[in-house]
């Protein structure tokens, strides 16, 4: 008998390119199906592009788009939906002069007549008054605060129940070019990340502790742990998350680096940020192991691939373990120029831009610097936005791991999936027309097992656009237990990522 060829999906791209006109400030209340947990209380805030258009001008990257928050907040078995954009100061400048006067990742300002080659030439000495402050990536608490955050070097206190944007912090003193999308809470409550500093005139990577308060300022009494000679002096790589282990923290250094002279340049001639960047395929990527306790490095090789999600890392039995989302190469950054989205079919070549898989090193921790490290595969699928139980398994050994299928012509496209290491079995959940974000799990109260939990995940629908629900999965199984379907007055673009926070936190 002829097998039944597997149907094949493409993810919706095009859902990065909505455009929200309304905010939605008062809550609105979800249509329910099936049952919400009854211990299920708390607030899943999330963080991504949206809008594209200011005026009649266009934002050449999808990272560009006005950062815009959302809220589904879970109580009583009733959920709601709020959303705001972050009151930037770039989304300020932008608004009054009804364009894009601020250059971004990849889009470039429309010339201002008021700002002359020599404001420009005069900006290297004050870069945060050209540089966007647009941090529409990540949203995690510190402490008991809740910040938005990308990787430039400005985050910004907001209010996780109106959204409304409180404060806003440069971190140029502390964490200069860029610094991670994705810090690391540590179970005490502190804080880990790793940037970019001018050390002694010489740019390293820093690795920087945020220690816990309860009601201070984690951002104050901010510290660097240690600085860590990068590979190319003068043009560190590009991280957009990192490992961190019981002893070690773990630095991927790519081969996709930005050149601190060009960006020097790129203020005074108003270049976008990704002409500084560069993927260099002949150079190895290395994983750097520094000691927590001692600040000693150790360097491995591995063969050439680019990432974006470390899964988890962890020492056991003599060994140290990172999972990874890699890629060959950088392409997926261009996959996700607006002109590329909007004209697949010119690019024949972008279904393996968005190709990757997840992959393991493991790197004896008595091996010399320098060791080549091979991968071992985890699976043969096209996922991202990896997501684990974090709060216990973090930097721990681990057997599940949650993500979306983000693939091009895949039978596991626009799926939840969920990964067991142990055995390879995989299991997914699919609605049609439906395009799900990250599964963040969220622990069953007194949970005894890594997989006793649920799934929430932001649904957008390819069918209808001025829609989304929120799904509520068995993390198990990935049988749907409940949904709330909204009705929104503007369009829900897609975002990156966000933060559970529980009614007890």
């Amino acid at each position: 008998m002829a097998e039944t060829p597997k149907k094949l999906y493409d993810y919706d791209m095009t859902t990065w390119l909505r455009c929200c006109e309304t905010e939605v400030e008062k809550p609105l209340e979800g249509k329910i199906t099936g049952t919400v947990p009854s211990w299920l209380s708390g607030t899943l805030i999330r963080n991504g592009p949206g809008t594209i258009k200011i005026g009649s001008t266009e934002y050449s990257h999808v990272f560009d788009g006005s950062a815009l928050l959302h809220r589904f907040a879970i109580k009583n078995g009733i959920v709601t939906y709020q959303c705001r954009f972050l009151n930037t100061e770039t989304l300020k400048k932008n608004k009054k002069a009804n364009r894009i006067v601020i250059t971004e990742f990849g889009t470039t300002s429309v010339p201002d007549p008021c700002h002359t080659i020599f404001d420009r030439i005069s900006s290297i000495f004050d870069p945060m008054s050209f540089i966007t402050d647009n941090a529409g990536v990540s949203v995690y608490p510190f402490g008991d605060q809740v910040y938005a955050m990308t990787e430039v070097p400005t985050v910004f206190k907001i209010d996780p129940e109106s959204l409304e944007t409180l404060e806003r912090k440069s971190l140029i003193n502390k964490l200069v070019v860029i610094h991670t999308a994705h810090p690391h809470i540590m179970p005490n409550g502190d804080m880990y990340n790793i940037g970019v500093q001018l050390v002694r005139g010489r740019l390293k990577h820093v690795i920087v502790r945020f220690p816990y308060t309860v009601k201070g300022d984690m951002f104050d009494a901010a510290e660097v742990v240690t600085a860590v000679e990068p590979r190319w002096h003068f043009s560190p790589t590009y991280m957009h998350s990192f490992g961190i282990t019981e002893n070690y923290f773990v630095i991927i250094e790519q081969p996709f680096a930005l050149s601190t002279l060009n960006i020097v340049r790129n203020i005074v001639i108003n270049k976008p940020f990704s002409s500084t960047l560069a993927w260099y395929p002949e150079y190895e990527t290395q994983i750097l192991l520094v000691n927590r306790r001692t600040g000693e490095e150790k360097r491995y090789r591995t063969d050439t691939f680019f990432f974006m999600h470390v899964v988890n890392s962890y020492e056991i039995s003599g060994k140290l373990i990172i999972d990874v989302c890699a890629y060959k190469d950088a392409k997926i950054i261009d996959a996700m120029y607006v002109d590329a989205i909007k004209n697949k079919e010119r690019y024949p070549d972008y279904k393996q831009w968005n190709q990757c898989r997840p992959k393991r090193y493991e790197i004896p921790l008595d091996a010399p610097s320098h060791t080549k490290i091979d991968a071992l595969l985890l699976a043969d699928i096209g996922i991202e936005a990896p997501r684990i139980n974090y709060d216990l398994y973090n930097g721990k050994p681990y057997r599940y791991f949650y993500g979306i299928g983000a693939g091009i012509g895949s039978e596991y496209a626009r799926s939840i999936i969920k990964v067991d290491i142990l055995t390879g079995d995989l299991k997914t959940w699919r609605e049609p027309d439906g395009n799900p974000s990250e599964p963040i799990f969220v622990p069953t109260p007194d949970s005894k097992d890594e997989d006793d939990g649920v799934l929430l995940s932001a649904i957008l629908w390819s069918d209808k656009d001025n829609a989304v629900s929120l799904v509520i999965l068995n993390a198990r199984d990935l049988q749907e237990i409940s949904r709330a379907d909204f009705t929104t007055p503007s369009q829900v673009p897609n975002c990156f990522h966000g933060w559970y926070f529980p009614d007890s936190m």
